[in-house]
C-alpha cells in the first residue's frame, strides 16, 4: 500500500469497567490484525500492563503516556480505538502525558441492532462525543472517520486509515523539511516571492546557494570524472536523450553532481531552481530533465526559485505517496469552462510522462537561443487522476494560505511542445475567480492521485493554515 509501509501508529483501547470485557478484547485482536496487514507497526499497551491493555484509570493513563512518549520519534499518529464508550478522561490524559504533537484518529465501533443487551451494548456512538469533548478541553487537535461510528474490519475504515496514514506524512513531513534555493528569483516574477520567515515559523527552513557557485564548482570537475559519466549515463537511461548534444548532456551531468553533493551537505530534501535566464546565458542548457530526475527521486523540484512551489509539491508528494510536478494554469481548453491546460517547458517527474524525451524549450528559445535550452523535457500526461494544490505565504497578514482540489487528466486531444496536459476540474471557473481574487501565483502542483482531503486536514487542522478544498 503505497506510502504505509513502515510507517507507526500509537494505539489507546478506551474502557469502561461496567462494559462487555469482551468487546475490549476483540477489537483489539481485530486493529491490530488490520494494521498488521497494512503492513503499519504499533506501539499500544498490552494486556499485561493493564486490564485488556486499555485505558480507563490515571494509572492506566500514566503508564500509556510514558509509553508514547518513550517512542515519540518513531510515532507517526495516534488512533484512538472505542470498543465502547470508553473513559474519555483517562484517554485525554494519556495523549498530554505523551506530549505527542502527531496527528490523532478518533474511531468508535458501532452498535448491532441485534445485540443491545448488556451483553454486547457498547454505546462507543455516545462515547465518542466525549472523548472528542476532553480532547478539545485539552487542546489537542484530532481527526475523525467520516462516519461516526466504523467497524473495524470493514473496508470503510481501511480507507479513513490510509487517508489518516497521509495526513501523518503531511504534517510530519512539512514540520521538519529542509528546502534549497539555488540562485536568485527571475527578476520578471514577482509571483515567486515568499515569506523565508513565515516558513521557518512552520518547521520549514530554507537554505540558498548562488548560481555563480554552482557554474564555479562545475567548471573544476573533469569530464571524466567517475559521478559525471555515471549521471550521463542515468540520464540517457531515464529519457529519450538522441536529441540531446553530448556537450547539453555533460554540462546537465556537471550541474547535476554539484546539487548532489550541496543537497546531501545541507540534509536537504526538495529544490527550487532559477531555471532562466541566467542558466541559459551563462551555463548553456535547461536543468529541467535534472530537476524531473530529481522529482521521480521523491525529492521536488521546483522551477522559477519558487519556494512556496516546492512547498506545495512537497505536500502533495507526502499525500500521495507519489511525484509531484509544479505547473501552470496556463490556458483554457476550447470553450469547456470546466477544462484547462497545464504546462511547463518543462521538468515534470517522469511519472507523468510515458513519453518522456529530452528536448529543447522553444519559448525561452525565442530570446536565449534555442541551443542553450537543451534539457526541457517533452511529453504528455495520459488520463487518471489528479490532486492540484498551491500553498502561498500572505506576507501582509502574516498567515500561510493555501488551496487544494482533485480533478482528472483527460485524452482530449492537445497539440503543443512541452510537457502539458489537459485536466477537467468541476466548477474550474469559480476556482480560477477565487484564485485571481486571493492573489495566488499562477503556479500550482499537482500529483497522480486523489488525495485532498489529507492534505486539507493535514495544512488546516494540524499545521493550522488557512485552506480551501474546492469540491
Amino acid at each position: 500500500m503505497m506510502g504505509v509501509q513502515g510507517m507507526t501508529l500509537g494505539v489507546i483501547f478506551g474502557n469502561r469497567d461496567f462494559f462487555p470485557d469482551g468487546l475490549v478484547a476483540e477489537a483489539r485482536k481485530d486493529l491490530l490484525e488490520v494494521l498488521a496487514g497494512m503492513g503499519v507497526a504499533v506501539v499500544a499497551l498490552t494486556p499485561e500492563q493493564t486490564k485488556l491493555g486499555a485505558v480507563e484509570t490515571w494509572q492506566h493513563a500514566v503508564l500509556c503516556g510514558n509509553l508514547l512518549r518513550e517512542a515519540k520519534q518513531r510515532i507517526d499518529g495516534v488512533l484512538i480505538c472505542l470498543p465502547n464508550f470508553g473513559d474519555e478522561k483517562g484517554i485525554a490524559d494519556a495523549l498530554r502525558l505523551s506530549e505527542l504533537t502527531c496527528p490523532i484518529l478518533v474511531q468508535a465501533c458501532p452498535d448491532d441492532l441485534d445485540h443491545f443487551g448488556l451483553e454486547r451494548r457498547r454505546d462507543s456512538f455516545c462515547g465518542k462525543i466525549s472523548a472528542c469533548n476532553n480532547l478539545r478541553q485539552y487542546g489537542l487537535k484530532f481527526t475523525l472517520t467520516r462516519d461516526h461510528t466504523v467497524a473495524i474490519k470493514s473496508d470503510r475504515f481501511r480507507e479513513d486509515l490510509v487517508e489518516f496514514l497521509a495526513v501523518c506524512r503531511v504534517v510530519k513531513g512539512l514540520r521538519r523539511v529542509r528546502i534549497g534555493a539555488v540562485g536568485a528569483r527571475p527578476n520578471a516574477f514577482n509571483t515567486t516571492r515568499y515569506s523565508e520567515k513565515l516558513l521557518e515559523a512552520a518547521g520549514i527552513s530554507v537554505n540558498t546557494i548562488d548560481l555563480s557557485e554552482v557554474f564555479g564548482q562545475a567548471a573544476e570537475i573533469g569530464s571524466a570524472d567517475r559521478r559525471v559519466v555515471e549521471r550521463i549515463d542515468s540520464i540517457k537511461a531515464y529519457a529519450d536523450s538522441s536529441a540531446a548534444p553530448d556537450e547539453s548532456m555533460l554540462r546537465m551531468a556537471k550541474f547535476a553532481v554539484v546539487i548532489d553533493g550541496w543537497m546531501e551537505e545541507l540534509g536537504l530534501t526538495a529544490t527550487a531552481i532559477q531555471c532562466w535566464s541566467s542558466m541559459q546565458k551563462n551555463y548553456g542548457v535547461n536543468v529541467c530533465t535534472i530537476m524531473s530526475m530529481m522529482s521521480e527521486q521523491m525529492l521536488p523540484s521546483a522551477c522559477e526559485v519558487d519556494i512556496a512551489g516546492v512547498v506545495s509539491m512537497y505536500a502533495l508528494q507526502l499525500a500521495s505517496g507519489r511525484p509531484s510536478a509544479l505547473v501552470d494554469w496556463n490556458n483554457n481548453y476550447g470553450n469547456d469552462p470546466d477544462k484547462c491546460v497545464f504546462f511547463h517547458c518543462g521538468n515534470w517527474a517522469k511519472d507523468f510522462l510515458p513519453d518522456i524525451r529530452i528536448g529543447t524549450a522553444p519559448i525561452l528559445g525565442t530570446v536565449l537561443g534555442e541551443a542553450n535550452t537543451v534539457g526541457a523535457l517533452a511529453g504528455r500526461t495520459p488520463a487518471g487522476p489528479v490532486t492540484f494544490g498551491r500553498v502561498s505565504t500572505d506576507d501582509t497578514s502574516g498567515i500561510i494560505r493555501a488551496y487544494v482540489g482533485e480533478g482528472q487528466f483527460t485524452d482530449d486531444p492537445l497539440d503543443t511542445f512541452g510537457t502539458k496536459a489537459v485536466v477537467a476540474v468541476p466548477r474550474l471557473p469559480e476556482l480560477m475567480r477565487y484564485i485571481c481574487r486571493n492573489g495566488f501565483e499562477h503556479h500550482a502542483a499537482m500529483t497522480g492521485a486523489h488525495c485532498a482531503g489529507a492534505v486539507t486536514e493535514g495544512l488546516g487542522n494540524y499545521l493550522g493554515w488557512e485552506i480551501l478544498n474546492h469540491g
